[in-house]
């Protein structure tokens, strides 16, 4: 029970002392106190029940209830709290002075003295101050380390947060510089965000709490399905994975809307809780360094490095002269002088993303996509270099398995699986090889959500904002009939029908916005009607048309060549 104001005046009542006090005290209530001729015309309970009701819940914890008579004789009250140590002697809580009762009632009185944390405030408690918050869990679900673990605060008991501590002093985080990271993230809330909502100082440590609290990653469900998600339907499932999908597109407008980016999409940043909430952590370097306890950058990040955007990977950490930074720093400077748009390059990571929850749905996702990914890059015996499963470097497998998706898709009579085949052109979009070719994140989410209503007749994924209107109904959010959906989906480019067409020459959609632009639907090379010839793949990674290439570009390209023997 945390003593705020509203449960000590609930608490202290004339029943309650009288309940505390020996039957001669009972009867001194109703007497006024020994100074109150000219002073006061309270009796004792009035003075209690006015002034001192902090006081007397102190001295009967301490089992002195009756020493309250004494303290309002010297004109005591709650305003004079709290007494320093060398000054408890005021109150005459023994007959004869003791340390041990006066140490007692100096630690006590803290407790009901309390600061209480509320959302958008900082509070600098004093060594001796009570924190009113309360550990549920000793760790976080999944962030590694003891530096961060879960809480309820008194203020909001019904809700969890993940707090994080950081250590302050010279050597650790200095206060302004604490001060200076929570004000690059108290402005950056959203509910699809693992948002600040206060923080604190205490006993030589920051503390900042976030909410909502992560259970769950995307990095762990491409592994292992949580409970929260097993015990669900196959087709609840799927609906959830595709709202998490339009959700996580909506958030990063949010970001792109203010002018910010998000900078570090990868599944250990999308996180959920046990209710299946999605959300996005990670987007700042309060939460890249606090959050995961690293305090130092890893050698090399493999996968910040898989599910960057290729104009990004030049930022990757090495720690080697033959590796990553060492090659740029003794090479062309074109490259750093080339605009970097961060925003283009959230768009790239968000559809590597997607493409992994859309794999969730076939139980495809993580491992067995890993693989076919870097198949083309297998490491040869043991000491050689990794197998390179990055997207921007596997740009004609990451084509197949587009084009896998979507012949499955077709063969499954489910009606979400008719948004799949759109779904796809979307991410094909999103994975153009150069920034200005790909997308926006506003574009992004306008056609998931036209594909989620009208394809997968999901009528009201979370998150859905007004602007279009949809045939929501009376009845509430609801599955569309076949025959709705055939109509519905009718002016939806499928995958499969747009990659074919470039194939065939049509100039229905520019070859360049996808990253890896071969023919999708039976798994093999589109052919024009030209005799059979293979038709022309757009520019990637992997075939470069020289004669167009800047000399950054060129770099850019070779960069992962390079990776390989990090």
């Amino acid at each position: 029970m945390w003593w705020n104001s509203e449960a000590i005046e609930n608490m202290v009542t004339r029943q309650f002392v009288s309940n505390r006090l020996n039957s001669q005290a009972v009867n001194r209530l109703d007497q006024r106190p020994d100074f109150g001729d000219d002073l006061t015309d309270s009796t004792y309970w009035e003075w209690i029940d006015e002034k001192a009701r902090k006081l007397f819940l102190i001295l009967a914890d301490l089992g002195i209830p009756n020493r309250i008579f004494d303290v309002i004789d010297n004109s005591l009250e709650d305003e004079d709290l709290p007494f320093a140590l060398d000054e408890v002697w005021r109150l005459r809580l023994s007959s004869s002075r003791s340390e041990r009762v006066d140490k007692k009632f100096y630690y006590r009185q803290f407790h009901y003295l309390l600061r209480e944390l509320e959302n958008g405030t900082h509070i600098d408690y004093e060594d001796h101050e009570v924190v009113p918050l309360e550990v549920v869990s000793k760790k976080s679900p999944v962030t590694q380390g003891q530096h961060v673990d879960q809480v309820t605060v008194a203020t909001q008991p019904e809700m969890l947060f993940c707090r994080c501590r950081i250590r302050l002093g010279e050597e650790h985080t200095s206060d302004g510089e604490f001060m200076d990271d929570i004000e690059s993230i108290k402005d950056i809330r959203n509910e699809h965000i693992m948002s600040y909502w206060a923080s604190y100082t205490h006993k030589g440590y920051g503390y900042v709490l976030f909410t909502p609290p992560p259970e769950f990653s995307l990095k762990t469900l491409l592994t292992t399905m949580p409970g929260c998600l097993k015990k669900l339907e196959k087709q609840a499932q799927r609906q959830v994975v595709l709202s998490w999908i339009y959700c996580l597109a909506e958030t990063v407008c949010f970001f792109h809307g203010r002018g910010r980016a998000h900078g570090n999409i990868r599944p250990s940043t999308v996180t959920f809780s046990k209710d299946n909430f999605v959300f996005l952590t990670g987007f700042t370097p309060f939460h890249i360094t606090h959050l995961s306890g690293t305090t130092e950058s890893p050698p090399f990040d493999r996968e910040a490095y898989d599910y960057a955007a290729p104009e990004k990977v030049f930022a990757l950490p090495s720690s080697s002269p033959g590796t990553l930074h060492h090659w740029l720093d003794n090479g062309d400077n074109d490259v750093h002088a080339s605009p970097f748009n961060p925003q283009a390059a959230d768009v790239y990571s968000l559809g590597c993303v997607i493409l992994e929850l859309v794999s969730f749905l076939f139980k495809k996702q993580g491992r067995p996509f890993a693989a076919h990914r870097s198949a083309k890059h297998r490491a040869a015996g043991r000491g050689g270099p990794f197998s390179d499963a990055s997207f921007h470097e596997n740009v004609i497998q990451i084509e197949s398995w587009m084009a896998e998706l979507s012949q499955e898709a077709s063969k499954k009579d489910e009606p979400l699986f008719k948004g799949i085949s759109p779904l796809l052109h979307v991410v094909e979009g999103m994975l153009a090889f150069f920034p200005h070719e790909r997308i926006t994140v506003y574009e992004v989410r306008d056609k998931i959500r036209q594909i989620l209503v009208e394809s997968c007749g999901i009528v009201e994924p979370h998150c859905l904002r007004p602007g279009l209107q949809w045939d929501v109904g009376l009845a509430g959010p609801r599955m569309r009939s076949d025959s709705e959906m055939s109509g519905a989906s009718s002016g939806i480019r499928s995958f499969s029908t747009a990659t074919t067409k470039r194939g065939s020459g049509s100039t229905d959609g520019d070859p360049k916005r996808m990253s890896a632009g071969t023919s999708i639907g039976s798994g093999t090379s589109s052919r024009g009607s030209d005799g059979g010839k293979e038709a022309a793949r757009p520019r990637t990674a992997s075939r470069v048309n020289h004669d167009s290439r800047t000399a950054a570009q060129l770099k850019m390209i070779a960069l992962a060549q390079v990776c390989r023997a990090v």
